[in-house]
């Protein structure tokens, strides 16, 4: 007696396919989330600098306009009514309601931000050192310019 061998015909995929199929598109899909968030961080991060140089052209437009005030740049804040009350106020009353404003500019801008001026007057002509820091996840970036001044 013979035996006719009857050929099998596969229609479909083997669950062993489809198994490897899957872990294939996960991998593949775990490297593209991984690229989001690295994209997304290195977002953050461009618009904190973006800000943290803007604040640091600001300070220095600041001590620019203002450059008889020498080290009162380098104390803190205070609001006296210099912008908008109708008070006449001295250069250095001018620098602290500038530091107030920076401060505020930092915090409402950047996380922890913090700005930081130190002036030297033993260099020809005097200069200020304009420091922004803030805080980011693993990282304690700062930006830091000097911005020399001629008293006028």
């Amino acid at each position: 007696m013979r035996m006719k061998h009857k050929q099998q015909r596969q229609y479909g995929f083997s669950l062993v396919e489809v198994l490897i199929a899957l872990v294939i598109m996960s991998v593949g899909m775990l490297g593209i989330a991984g690229l989001y968030v690295q994209g997304m961080q290195a977002g953050r991060t461009s618009m904190f600098r973006h800000h943290a140089v803007t604040l640091a052209g600001d300070v220095a437009d600041r001590i620019r306009a203002n450059p008889t005030a020498g080290g009162a740049y380098t104390l803190g804040g205070l609001d006296n009514s210099c912008v908008a009350g109708a008070v006449v106020c001295t250069p250095a009353q001018m620098a602290a309601n500038d530091v107030l404003l920076w401060q505020a500019q930092a915090g409402a801008t950047l996380p922890n931000g913090n700005v930081a001026v130190v002036f030297d007057n033993t260099t020809t002509p005097p200069t200020y050192t304009i420091t922004v820091s803030w805080d980011e996840p693993g990282l304690n970036p700062t930006y830091v310019i000097t911005i020399p001044v001629l008293p006028i």
